[in-house]
This record gives C-alpha cells, sequence and structure tokens, in this order.
C-alpha cells in the first residue's frame, strides 16, 4: 500500500470515528434522561400564555427539572422550540429525554387534566372545584353563568343552567377557555338527554330542566342509589295532587346554610321560590348538581302510594315511608326522639 493510500485510509477511519462519536453524542444528547432524572413521579410543567423560553427554564431551574441544562438547549435550539413557545399543561416522567420533551412542547401535545366535580351546590360552589384545576379565572366562569344572554345561548336560563353540569371525570386541556368550557359541557348535558330520555321525560309530563330539578332534590334527600326511584315517586306523586314538595334540603338551599341538622320553624318561614314547604310546585332550579344515577331514578321513579317519608331512626341513611299523614306522624316521632337522643338540634 502507498504512503497516499494509507494516510487516505487514516483519515477516513478518522473522520468515520469524528462521525460515530457525534452521532453518538447527538443521541446521549436527545435520547439519554436529562429531564426529571431519578424522579419518584411526573413533573407538570404549566406554561401560562405569553409565556418566553426564559419562562419555562426558568420554572424547569427552580424545580431542579434538568439535569444537563447545556445539552437540553442544545436540543431546544435545533428544534426552533425557543421562538415556538406554546402554552398548556405538560406531565414530564421520570427519567425523560430532551427529544422527548422538547418535541412534546414544540408540537403543544397537552396532557389533559382529569377534572372531577361533585357535591357541588351553587355556582361558585362549581368555580371553587374547578377554578384552581384550569387556567381561566373561576370568577369569570359565575360571571358568565349569570348572564342571560350567555345562558340564554346555552339554551338555559340562570337558575336552570346548573342542570348542564353533569357530575363526573372528564379530561380538559388546562388553556381551555370559559366559552370552550361552557360548551364541552353543554355536548356532555345533550349526549345524556338523548331522544330516549327526552321521550321518557315527556310520558312523566316533566321537561328536562324540570327532571334536572327534581333529581337534585332527590339526591339531596338520599344517598342510596336503591332508594332513589322510591324517593322520587314520592314527589311525583305530591305534584300530581298539588301538595307542596316540603323538601327539607330546599329549605336549606333558601336559607343559604347546608350545615343545618335539623329544620326548625324559623327556617320553614323563609321566603323564597326555593322554600317548597310555602310554594307548590318545583323551584326555579336544581339545588345541586344532579348526577346522572338521580335523573334515571326520577325518569324511572317507583310507582307507589307514598305521598310521605322520614329518615329511619337508626341513622342508615334510609328512610320510611307512608300513604298518609298518620302513618308518617309515627315515623317522624320515631327520627324525633333519635335526634334528642344524640342531642342533635
Amino acid at each position: 500500500m502507498t504512503k497516499k493510500r494509507k494516510l487516505f485510509a487514516y483519515g477516513l477511519v478518522l473522520f468515520s470515528t469524528v462521525v460515530a462519536s457525534f452521532a453518538f453524542y447527538l443521541w446521549q444528547v436527545y435520547s439519554s434522561p436529562n429531564l426529571n432524572v431519578d424522579g419518584k413521579e411526573k413533573f407538570v410543567l404549566y406554561i401560562p400564555e405569553g409565556s418566553t423560553y426564559d419562562t419555562v427554564l426558568d420554572s424547569l431551574r427552580s424545580h431542579r427539572m434538568i439535569h444537563n441544562e447545556i445539552a437540553f438547549g442544545f436540543v431546544t435550539k435545533r428544534k426552533e422550540y425557543r421562538e415556538n413557545i406554546k402554552p398548556g399543561r405538560y406531565e414530564i416522567p421520570p427519567n425523560s429525554s430532551n427529544g422527548t420533551i422538547v418535541t412534546k412542547l414544540v408540537n403543544g401535545s397537552q396532557d389533559p387534566v382529569k377534572l372531577t366535580f361533585n357535591n357541588i351546590r351553587t355556582k361558585e360552589d362549581l368555580a371553587r372545584k374547578i377554578g384552581n384545576r384550569l387556567a381561566f379565572d373561576s370568577q369569570i366562569l359565575v360571571e358568565k353563568l349569570n348572564n342571560d344572554t350567555v345562558v340564554q345561548q346555552l339554551g338555559f336560563n340562570k337558575e336552570t343552567v346548573m342542570n348542564m353540569f353533569l357530575p363526573d371525570t372528564y379530561f380538559i386541556y388546562w388553556t381551555v377557555t370559559p366559552e370552550d368550557f361552557l360548551e364541552r359541557m353543554q355536548s356532555e348535558y345533550k349526549k345524556f338527554w338523548n331522544d330516549e330520555r327526552r321521550s321518557q321525560a315527556q310520558s312523566i309530563n316533566l321537561t328536562p330542566d324540570q327532571v334536572g330539578t327534581l333529581a337534585s332534590i332527590v339526591q339531596s334527600e338520599t344517598n342510596k342509589k336503591d332508594e332513589m326511584p322510591v324517593v322520587a315517586g314520592v314527589y311525583i306523586n305530591r305534584l300530581a295532587i298539588g301538595m307542596p314538595l316540603q323538601a327539607d334540603p330546599t329549605v336549606k338551599f333558601a336559607v343559604g346554610d347546608f350545615s343545618i341538622k335539623r329544620i326548625l320553624h324559623k327556617h320553614l318561614a323563609v321566603d323564597s321560590p326555593y322554600n317548597t314547604y310555602r310554594n307548590t310546585g318545583l323551584p326555579p332550579g336544581p339545588i345541586a348538581l344532579p348526577e346522572r344515577v338521580a335523573l334515571d331514578a326520577v325518569l324511572n321513579y317507583q310507582k307507589h302510594q307514598y305521598t310521605y317519608f322520614s329518615a329511619k331512626e337508626d341513622f342508615s341513611g334510609y328512610h320510611n315511608f307512608a300513604e298518609n299523614f298518620t302513618e308518617h306522624l309515627k315515623n317522624a316521632q320515631k327520627y324525633q326522639t333519635a335526634l334528642n337522643e344524640r342531642g342533635i338540634r
């Protein structure tokens, strides 16, 4: 082999080694763990609207998420992320690579919020529940739910609009706008109120909103799913004969105090359209977010002759039912005695 050929061979080997080393370096930069290294659980990176690359970097630094900042910076520059910041909520699993996370950030591939709400009574309750889970100001949601134009566009009024929010678990992007959030809830409501359920409501002479209002009362009276259709039947019977619903939970709603353990005469005297002791028929809107099981309990209420019910004296959460007032008084006295014995006032 001539000297020239030897030099060429050596040069080729050297060049190949350099290229291979550089390729290996790039692979390490892109693929080796560099974010949330040795972490025990995923880290959630929140990027608000208007954030800059420095904002993102500061957040990662402050939470000690970056192991090698130079490598991270190299990948963000190569992928042109610094000029392409997308707001959102991004989960960073333990031992994530630069390539995986930067690609996620560049594409704006958010991880949705797992949003669960139940046991909600008022618009303010709802706003507080979701206010710290989504990016928008919770007060804006309250304002929209009290805006006649907004709620009418959704198909409700200010009293009935809470029927639209069906308690459940939803996956929603953190950056959702209040308008888009309301549209999503309206979509879920329409899915539930399909033709079959609307037909069921019509067959019992109730509108979907009236079903929702009655369901909110039923679920406030009992948390026993097997008892809900029976309680619903009591209220259907009362509506049929023009008897006031006389539902204690509506009085608590009217008073605005849900901690009341025992309804007293002063509570029954409250002047409110939600006080079903003073007014016949259904109140103007739901007193809580009606759950699907309660809605279906109303639509499929149990047909019987009961017009009264009282909590069982064993505090099991179930009720004693009665067809007449005399029988009801006996049941009620049992419960009142049990309350007295426990010192509940």
